[in-house]
């Protein structure tokens, strides 16, 4: 019997790769067909979306999605990975950043903002992965690239001597480091920053409160169907008999009157039964599938 299809919203535990959990899930699910939509940092916990057979169509376009993350971040120290997992590389003490300062300095780093990946990611330069180049000693000069931080909040601070953690939360576009953020911020205030603490709580319409831990998928392993995962993730669009036959073989709609601005993301298109028939993206006055289901 084939595995279901699906997703599994996992609460990743530190010190797993991703891809430590997606082969875990194979394992459960009993299929290979098995995907994550964004990488999270083995340091980092939370949601991570995994696609199960014909779901693992849908992690793409899931990936370009906002994110929403509880973070901490320590003032004080740079590392070698601009999180907890790299080596210490410098030390200036924090003990003049005052609140107004950190405050400023935040605020900086809000909207549409120009980002260099860490020099460890798993950006490809050249078809390698920058962190393999890194670590091999040949550090490459990555390009910034726009990102957007919608929110990022200081929810607590806490000083220990020279250091000043400081806990937020930051709600971003997809493509958006957590880690740049800490390194930037410490940068703009002079005295050096780093990740020390990353909760992923939220992809898209996906949250922590819905996601379930390993041991608990061992215990029952369930995925939220194909129809209802795409509903929490796009909007959706209900076809009559006719248009979803001609949507589950190829063919194109017209737009509903909804085109526009708002309807610039994919939409998941049902047949009358609640069946999800397809992704369509609107454009020109039609419909058109990204991905079939049916």
């Amino acid at each position: 019997m084939s595995a279901v299809s699906g997703l599994v919203i996992v609460d990743k535990p530190a010190g797993m790769t991703s891809h430590d959990v997606v082969a875990r899930v194979r394992r459960l699910a009993g299929t290979r067909k098995v995907g994550h939509a964004g990488t999270l940092d083995p340091m980092a916990t939370g949601v991570l979306v995994i696609g199960v057979e014909k779901a693992t169509r849908l992690l793409g376009y899931l990936t370009l999605t906002e994110k929403e993350y509880a973070a901490t971040i320590r003032l004080g120290q740079s590392t070698s990975t601009d999180d907890a997992e790299g080596e210490i590389t410098g030390t200036t003490p924090a003990v003049g950043v005052s609140a107004e300062t950190l405050e400023k300095a935040v605020s900086a780093l809000i909207g549409e903002i120009l980002q260099v990946p860490p020099a460890v990611s798993a950006i490809k330069v050249d078809g390698q992965r920058a962190y393999r180049l890194t670590r091999a000693g040949a550090a490459p000069e990555l390009k910034a690239r726009p990102v957007t931080v919608y929110e990022f909040t200081i929810t607590g601070t806490h000083r220990d001597g020279g250091l000043l953690d400081v806990d937020a939360t930051v709600r971003c576009s997809s493509g958006t480091y957590i880690r740049a953020l800490a390194r930037d911020l410490g940068a703009a205030l002079g005295t050096g920053g780093h990740l020390t603490r990353l909760r992923r709580t939220r992809v898209g319409g996906y949250r922590i409160e819905d996601a379930r831990t390993l041991e608990q998928l061992a215990g029952r392993f369930e995925v939220l169907p194909l129809a209802q995962a795409a509903a929490a993730a796009f909007p959706s669009r209900t076809l009559t008999a006719d248009e979803a036959h001609r949507l589950a073989h190829g063919g194109r709609l017209a737009a509903t009157a909804a085109a526009g601005p708002a309807a610039a993301g994919p939409s998941a298109a049902y047949a009358p039964d609640g069946t999800l028939i397809a992704l369509v993206t609107e454009e020109s006055g039609q419909a058109r599938p990204l991905v079939v289901f049916a």
